[in-house]
């Protein structure tokens, strides 16, 4: 039986991507993108826009490929790539619009488990406004801290905060709204 370093493996192939190798760079692409697919629709409601996104940001990820310095997930360093082209996207669109109030209400996590689809957890997040929409994606799918998403959107750490308590409270009242409809009680 062979044993193969699947890191050693990684690192092999990111340096012959490096050099320009389109085989290890199709490889790269195979292996990464339904998964960055996934994350440009988290942020981009339209398939087509989310794919030509994330095309995009594949060239800045094989042109930036020599900047890699090995330190940490690869996967993690695609998906940064990823996200701040999403934003970028966005912003250009010019389709994110924040509310500059700094009132927020820390709440707790809802514990119930979840009698609903990953398709209607993304239509949810999907109608919620765009500024609604990247704060939540940052903070809770990402893991971003409210000081870092405020840095990356160029807003101040309250109205993050503030974004995300008001998307918080959206989400629930519309999983109220479609559990009541799945129910049959409205």
């Amino acid at each position: 039986m062979k044993v193969i370093n699947l890191h050693i493996a990684e690192k092999e192939l990111i340096e012959q991507a490096v050099q320009s190798n389109r085989h290890a760079q199709h490889q790269i692409y195979s292996k990464f993108s339904p998964k960055m697919l996934g994350v440009c629709r988290q942020y981009i409601k339209d398939m087509h826009l989310a794919e030509d996104v994330m095309i995009t940001a594949f060239m800045k990820v094989f042109v930036s490929l020599k900047n890699f310095k090995h330190e940490g997930s690869f996967e993690g360093w695609v998906r940064r790539i990823m996200v701040n082209e999403c934003i970028s996207f966005l912003r250009v669109q010019k389709k994110v619009k924040f509310l500059e109030e700094e009132i927020y209400i820390e709440e707790s996590g809802n514990t119930t488990e979840s009698q609903f689809s990953v398709d209607d957890i993304q239509f949810l997040i999907d109608n919620l406004p765009d500024g609604y929409k990247m704060v939540f994606n940052l903070y809770a799918i990402e893991g971003y801290k409210h000081h870092e998403i405020a840095e990356l959107l160029g807003i101040k750490e309250g109205t993050s905060k503030s974004q995300l308590s008001h998307a918080r409270k959206m989400l629930q009242n519309n999983i109220s709204k479609l559990k009541n409809f799945t129910n049959g009680t409205e």
